[in-house]
C-alpha cells in the first residue's frame, strides 16, 4: 500500500522533554533481570506511574519478524492474546482442549516482561458451534467446565481475565445469548465464582464497549457491579474497551465514569483502545485522533485505580477495523508499514507524563 502523507509537525521541545523523561526513567524503573527485554518508550513511561501500556496480538502477526521485533522490543509491558484464548480455539470440540497457540502467545509475553491478560472466557461471539447447540440444561455444566479447565491451565501466568465479555445491549438490557437464555443473568456471577475457584490470585473483570462515558449501558454495568459486590461475588475490575472514532464525539464524562467504578473498590482499565477514522486520512482527522488518544490516556492517569491502557494491536497493518467498518481505518499508533506515527505516539507519551496536548 502507498504510505500516507502526514502533515509535518515541529515538536523539538516535546521530543527533548520526552528524551529527558526516558533518561530519568532508565535508573528509576527496575525490572526483573531474568526477562528477555527491558521496558522502553511508552512502557517505561507507564511503569513509572505504576501502570502498564499494552497491546493485543494474534497468531498471523507472529510470523512477521518486523512486527515481532517491535512487539517484543520493550514498548509494551502488557500483552493480550486477541483471539486464541476464545472458546472457538481453546475448546473447538466438547471436552477436547487445545492450548498450543494460546500458550505460544502467553509465553511470548512472559518471556519479554509483559503482564498477560486473558481474553475472554464467556462471550456470545466466537463460540464453538457445539456450545450454541447445547440443550439449556447442559449449558451451565459446559460453561463451568470450560472456565475451570482454561483458567487452571494458565494459573500463575495470566494475571487477569475478562471473565464475561459484552454482557449488555446498548440500552442497558442484558444481551440474549446461549448463557443468559439458559441461566438468566445469574450466569455472570457463576462464571466469576468458577474462575476464582480455578485461580484465586487472578484478577477477574467484566469487559464491554460503549461504556466509557456515562449512559444507559455504563449505568447497567455499574449497577451490575454493585450488585455482584453486595453478593460477595469475586469481581476485581471493569474493562472499558475504548473503540472510538473521530467522526463521533468523545465521551467527555470518561474520567468521572472510571472514578465511580473505582470508588466501588474495583480496578479499571482501558482494554481494547483504537481510534478509527473515515478514509482518506487528513490533518484534521489526525488532530482529532491525537486528542482522543490523549484524552483516554489522561482519563486513566487521573484515576488511581486505573491499571493501564491496552491498544487493540499496535499497527494498522493488523487492525480489525477495515474488515468490520468498510471505508474506515488508520486507528493505531503504528501505520500499515510498521512505522511509528509520531503525532499519535507523542500524544500518548504526553498523557503518560501528564503533559498537556499540543494538538
Amino acid at each position: 500500500m502507498t504510505p500516507r502523507t502526514r502533515p509535518r509537525r515541529r515538536r523539538s521541545a516535546l521530543l527533548a522533554g520526552f528524551a529527558a523523561a526516558l533518561t530519568g526513567l532508565a535508573t528509576a524503573v527496575v525490572l526483573p533481570a531474568s526477562s528477555a527485554s527491558a521496558a522502553t518508550g511508552l512502557a517505561a513511561l507507564a511503569a513509572a506511574k505504576g501502570r502498564f501500556f499494552g497491546t493485543a496480538t494474534d497468531q498471523p502477526e507472529l510470523s512477521d519478524t518486523q512486527y515481532t521485533s517491535i512487539l517484543t522490543g520493550g514498548e509494551f509491558n502488557q500483552l493480550t492474546p486477541g483471539n486464541r484464548l476464545k472458546w472457538q480455539f481453546t475448546e473447538p470440540v466438547q471436552g477436547q482442549f487445545d492450548f498450543a497457540e494460546a500458550d505460544r502467545e502467553v509465553n511470548l509475553g512472559l518471556a519479554h516482561r509483559m503482564k498477560v491478560r486473558g481474553h475472554t472466557l464467556v462471550w456470545h461471539s466466537q463460540l464453538a458451534g457445539w456450545v450454541t447447540a447445547l440443550p439449556s440444561d447442559q449449558v451451565q455444566a459446559a460453561m463451568e467446565h470450560h472456565i475451570t479447565t482454561e483458567v487452571s491451565h494458565f494459573k500463575g501466568r495470566v494475571f487477569a481475565w475478562d471473565v464475561v465479555n459484552e454482557p449488555f445491549n446498548e440500552d442497558g438490557t442484558f444481551r440474549a445469548d446461549v448463557f443468559s437464555n439458559a441461566m438468566g443473568s445469574g450466569y455472570i456471577a457463576d462464571a466469576l465464582r468458577t474462575a476464582h475457584a480455578a485461580d484465586p490470585r487472578a484478577k477477574l473483570y467484566l469487559n464491554d464497549y460503549n461504556i466509557e462515558g456515562t449512559g444507559p449501558k455504563s449505568d447497567a454495568m455499574y449497577n451490575l457491579a454493585k450488585s455482584l459486590l453486595a453478593q460477595g461475588v469475586p469481581l476485581n475490575g471493569i474493562g472499558f474497551q475504548g473503540h472510538l472514532a473521530v467522526q463521533y464525539g468523545f465521551p467527555a464524562t470518561m474520567a468521572a465514569n472510571l472514578q465511580r467504578f473505582a470508588d466501588l473498590g474495583l480496578d479499571v482499565g482501558i482494554t481494547e483502545l483504537d481510534v478509527r477514522m473515515p478514509l482518506p486520512e487528513t490533518a484534521e482527522k489526525d488532530a482529532t485522533q491525537d486528542l482522543y488518544y490523549h484524552n483516554v490516556v489522561s482519563a486513566c492517569m487521573a484515576v488511581r485505580r486505573c491499571v493501564g491502557v491496552t491498544v487493540w494491536d499496535f499497527t494498522d497493518k493488523y487492525s480489525w477495523i477495515p474488515a468490520f467498518f468498510p471505508g474506515q481505518g488508520a486507528p493505531l499508533p503504528w501505520d500499515e508499514n510498521l512505522v511509528k506515527k509520531p503525532h499519535v505516539y507523542d500524544t500518548i507519551a504526553d498523557a503518560l507524563c501528564a503533559r498537556p496536548t499540543t494538538t
